[in-house]
């Protein structure tokens, strides 16, 4: 409780342009819920949305007699204008656009199994020609999906970042209606200009070249007119302390509304306007589910130490805080987010033993010493129990809330190792 009380003295500062409540989104209903099954510690952090700057989204999935499912939305706090920092979030567009992307170039023969030959074309940019977590030691789409998902790998992001290309990224997303989402930084030290520029790729079959993208460059134009300052002061590249707020002005950004929605358009698809959606093939969404909800025990290519990638690694939902095994009827499509004291994640959740199913999307800022980039934020302490509760909350509810119609999950039983 002592760290949760010091860290309400020190809030974030972030400026931008609009005022934190024009946009929030509040239901009363939600509030008292988790007010009225709150512990103390969970009461401390409800009771200060400014200074830990949290947004929940629960989503309640009702069946007709066919089966089909309707939504209904529950918010806290959701406001699409208040900055946080998306941190791995962003994998998961840059996961979708890529397959649609890999979908696109099957006339040439090319899958998102076939391997891909990263090389070189600008300052800094690194050379991949192999892989020694896949089966056959080569890289891949697939495999860096598979990656992104089982335990969140930041390098497999950054070659889907460049296979991609970043204005062709971009232009995807806006196209598909997420105005607000801005993806245009890898995650390793780089440059502005570096990160406009994207790596030559080779997709090769034995010594045959099936397909090659050339390097590319993007000359879109990204909106930066609101700026965002966050903490007190920042440690930078140097390993120096400035005592300034740390400028995200120019960094990755994605509301938590749009992380939601698009996580939506792959669990179900059908309740998502086509142009919405990302154009996967069937496999490509049974490939997405499996290593949504895979976790990293039962994963053989990649092979994982679960000392270091233990089974709630990426589930912060109901489990991340005490590191537990998920009991072998739930399991959590999902994708979560950590870095610069923000934690967010977004899953789907289904408990096969009691036929129950929900979406709930979360993220929270814990950083007491209001300093960034010197690893001491509170995600043990406050963080991850935030996670833990409030899932905790909704599951329990969503066990004793009515339902007309029993919803059959079977489309969602896969099998895991």
């Amino acid at each position: 409780m002592k760290n949760i009380l010091s860290l309400l003295v020190t809030c974030c500062c972030i400026a931008v342009s609009l005022p934190a409540e024009a946009q929030e989104k509040n239901s009363e209903w939600l509030k008292q819920l988790l007010y009225s099954k709150a512990s103390p510690l969970l009461k401390k952090v409800l009771d200060h949305p400014d200074s830990f700057q949290y947004q929940i989204i629960y989503t309640q999935i009702s069946r007709d007699s066919r089966n089909r499912p309707s939504f209904e939305q529950y918010y806290l706090h959701t406001d699409r204008d208040r900055y946080y920092n998306p941190a791995s979030t962003v994998k998961l567009p840059v996961a979708l656009a890529a397959l649609e992307k890999i979908h696109a170039l099957k006339r040439y023969g090319v899958d998102k199994y076939t391997p891909m030959l990263t090389d070189s074309g600008w300052h800094h940019q690194t050379v991949v020609h192999a892989d020694s977590s896949a089966g056959n030691g080569l890289p891949s789409v697939a495999q860096y999906v598979k990656k992104i998902f089982l335990v969140s790998d930041n390098d497999a992001y950054n070659r889907l970042y460049e296979f991609n290309g970043q204005q062709s990224l971009n232009e995807t997303l806006q196209k598909k209606g997420y105005l607000d989402t801005r993806i245009v930084r890898r995650f390793v030290g780089m440059t502005e200009e570096e990160n406009r520029h994207t790596n030559p790729i080779r997709f090769v079959k034995d010594t045959q070249t099936l397909y090659t993208i050339p390097p590319a460059y993007s000359t879109l134009a990204f909106d930066y007119s609101k700026q965002v300052l966050v903490g007190q002061a920042h440690w930078d590249k140097n390993d120096s302390l400035i005592h300034a707020p740390m400028d995200f002005t120019r960094h990755n950004n994605f509301p938590l509304e749009d992380l939601q929605y698009m996580l939506q358009s792959v669990v179900f698809p059908g309740s998502v306007p086509a142009r919405r959606r990302f154009r996967l093939g069937a496999e490509d969404r049974q490939f997405l589910l499996q290593y949504m909800s895979e976790l990293p025990s039962e994963s053989r290519f990649p092979n994982y130490d679960t000392t270091e990638f233990f089974d709630s690694y990426t589930k912060f939902f109901l489990y991340k805080a005490g590191k537990q095994k998920p009991p072998p009827y739930i399991r959590i499509f999902n994708k979560p987010g950590w870095s610069y004291g923000y934690l967010t994640d977004a899953a789907y959740i289904v408990d096969f033993l009691h036929n129950t199913e929900f979406m709930i999307s979360a993220n929270i800022y814990v950083n007491r010493d209001g300093v960034l980039n010197d690893n001491k934020y509170e995600y043990n302490e406050t963080g991850y129990p935030f996670f833990r509760e409030i899932g905790e909350i909704i599951y329990q509810y969503e066990l004793t809330r009515p339902r007309k119609y029993k919803p059959v999950l079977d489309e969602f039983r896969l099998s895991y190792r």
